[in-house]
């Protein structure tokens, strides 16, 4: 099973060994998306976990007990291309890449693989054509 998660690490934890830790202890593969941690500083890291799901709720569990901020992915960002004319706004804030515009005809492509559900895409449409699909609870 796999679940993204955005960890907010405070001043104190951007020392810690967190990836090595969720792959010793916990048996779970750590795939970082994106990061942005100084040291001495706080620090954001988008990361996607794979393993078993009980191994998943306790690495979560643990995650929180080392005073990290976790925010889960609540869905996946959909494209609705009725709506979209390929204006390109939302290719210019995607931090991923995951929205971008083709050449040679110009026209949107998102791929929802590199997607790291930032949701900057969303308020970034003039014509609401993006917008976030909540996940069965």
């Amino acid at each position: 099973m796999k679940r993204r998660l955005t960890l907010h690490f405070p001043r104190e934890a951007v020392h810690q060994p967190i990836t090595y830790r969720l792959a010793v202890d916990f048996d779970i593969a750590a795939k970082i998306l994106r990061a942005q941690i100084s040291p001495n500083q706080s620090g954001t890291m988008v990361v996607e976990l794979s393993g078993d799901i009980d191994e998943l709720t306790a690495a979560e569990a643990w995650l929180e007990s080392q005073g990290l901020g976790l925010n889960r992915a609540p869905g996946q960002i959909a494209v609705d291309s009725s709506l979209c004319v390929d204006c390109g706004i939302c290719s210019s804030v995607c931090p991923s890449g995951a929205l971008r515009l083709a050449q040679p005809a110009w026209q949107l492509q998102f791929d929802a693989q590199r997607c790291l559900v930032c949701e900057q895409c969303i308020p970034s449409c003039p014509l609401d054509a993006i917008s976030l699909v909540l996940a069965p609870p």
